[in-house]
C-alpha cells in the first residue's frame, strides 16, 4: 500500500464536513459570537463586574461544548479512519491535541 493511501482524512490538514455537522458547528459559533458581543456591550454599558464575569463563564462553557463536539467528530471520523488506514501518527497527533486542550 502506498503512503498516500495510508493518510487519514485530516492528513492534508483540511476536513470536508457533512453539511449537517458544518451547520451545527457554525450555529454554535454564531451563538457564542452573540454571547461575546453581549459581554462587550455589558462592559461598554458599565455593567457590574460580577454580572460580566458570569456571562464570560457562560461563553467559556459554550466554547467547551463546541470543543467537545468538534473533538468527538474528529475522533469518530479522522482518527478512526486514520487508524483503519494504518496511520500510526494520527494517534500521536490526537495525544498532542488533547495535551494542548488540557492546559
Amino acid at each position: 500500500m502506498e503512503m498516500e493511501e495510508k493518510k487519514s482524512c485530516c492528513a492534508n490538514k483540511t476536513t470536508k464536513r457533512p453539511e449537517e455537522e458544518l451547520r451545527k458547528l457554525v450555529n454554535r459559533l454564531s451563538r457564542i459570537e452573540g454571547q461575546v458581543n453581549g459581554v462587550k456591550k455589558m462592559l461598554q454599558n458599565d455593567a457590574y463586574c460580577t454580572d460580566i464575569l458570569i456571562q464570560v463563564s457562560a461563553c467559556q462553557a459554550a466554547f467547551n461544548s463546541f470543543t467537545k463536539e468538534l473533538l468527538a467528530s474528529h475522533i469518530k471520523g479522522c482518527v478512526a479512519e486514520g487508524i483503519k488506514n494504518g496511520d500510526e501518527e494520527i494517534v500521536d497527533e490526537l495525544v498532542r491535541t488533547l495535551q494542548k486542550l488540557m492546559k
